[in-house]
């Protein structure tokens, strides 16, 4: 029975402002606050209509005046509970960017309107729930773990806060509804095959220090190993002197969409994926080919990485 009502409850939550997505910033009022009786609620109800009653059948003054003090109080946390989210405003959200499968962290930027502190406010979004405090400081950050299961763009659903304060008699909610997708990135291949060797070739070189080529001498600075000192040399100055090598950058792949036409179209994207990440971790420069897109790239770093993996996820549905 409790099931049938939760269901119930959850299926008019969709008649409850706000009633489609909203842009950010966001405040709560009194329009949009909704105020109901928590268990412990409708027993002390039950308990005091009973004092009440027995209160007036036997006359007994101290009784009645016992239970309409209480029922004062009941009435008077009620508001309470109402103005603890009256002000609340959602400036702000933001996530980064994670592969499909994984948690994506969601921030939300919650601020207050006046003075009053706002204590053991829950932020959920279905299962997933975050308790924060506005009582000092004017912005706080509520984190929300929210699961992904595809690449694209996530569409946050909407958002509860929700207050049983002070009491625990009433519960005050209301809802924020950002119109803000999130970005999720493909999940890439497990266990792909190494980089292609496909690409055009470069003669660039960088300072490594476990370089293959000498590249030159210079001074010491604090923090040089002590295996790069080059001992002979250093004996003919009055100084220290150190090796610098040099490494080959190595070619420019190209990570070409056609080139694994015998994979499935979902295959294609994780692979590609894997080899981004892959590429990135060498320090290579690598350009992306997609169908209907133009080439990306050459080119390496975070930016990169992020203009690579976002074709990826955008990419229509096979």
């Amino acid at each position: 029975m409790i099931g049938r009502a939760r269901q119930r409850l959850q299926a008019l939550q969709w008649l409850a402002r706000p009633r489609q997505p909203e842009a950010l910033p966001v405040q709560l009022d009194r329009h949009r606050i909704y105020v109901l009786p928590t268990g412990f609620g409708l027993f002390l109800a039950g308990l005091l209509a009973t004092m009440l009653l027995g209160a007036l059948n036997y006359n007994n003054n101290p009784a009645l005046l016992l239970a309409l003090t209480l029922a004062a109080t009941a009435l008077a946390s009620a508001v309470y509970a109402h103005l603890q989210l009256s002000g609340i405003r959602l400036e702000a959200l933001s996530a980064e960017p994670v592969p499909a499968g994984a948690p994506i962290q969601l921030r939300l930027a919650l601020a207050r309107t006046g003075t009053r502190p706002r204590r053991a406010l829950q932020v959920s979004h279905e299962d997933v729930r975050a308790t924060v405090n506005l009582s000092t400081d004017s912005q706080v950050e509520a984190d929300l773990a929210l699961p992904t299961t595809s690449r694209g763009w996530l569409d946050i659903s909407r958002i509860r806060i929700t207050t049983t304060q002070p009491l625990g008699l009433v519960r005050a909610w209301s809802w924020f509804w950002p119109d803000a997708p999130l970005l999720v990135y493909p999940a890439p291949e497990t266990n792909a095959p190494p980089l292609p060797d496909t690409g055009t070739t470069s003669t660039r070189t960088r300072v490594h220090p476990m370089g293959d080529e000498l590249q030159q001498l210079r001074a010491y600075r604090k923090g040089d190993a002590l295996r790069t000192i080059a001992w002979k040399h250093s004996a003919r100055r009055d100084g220290l002197l150190v090796r610098e090598y040099e490494r080959p950058v190595g070619s420019e792949l190209v990570l070409d969409w056609q080139q694994l036409h015998a994979l499935p179209y979902e295959r294609r994207i994780a692979r590609l994926a894997r080899w981004v990440d892959d590429a990135e971790r060498e320090g290579r420069r690598y350009q992306l080919r997609l169908p209907g897109n133009p080439a990306i790239g050459p080119a390496v770093g975070d930016a990169h990485r992020h203009l690579c993996l976002r074709a990826l996820a955008l990419l229509p549905p096979a």
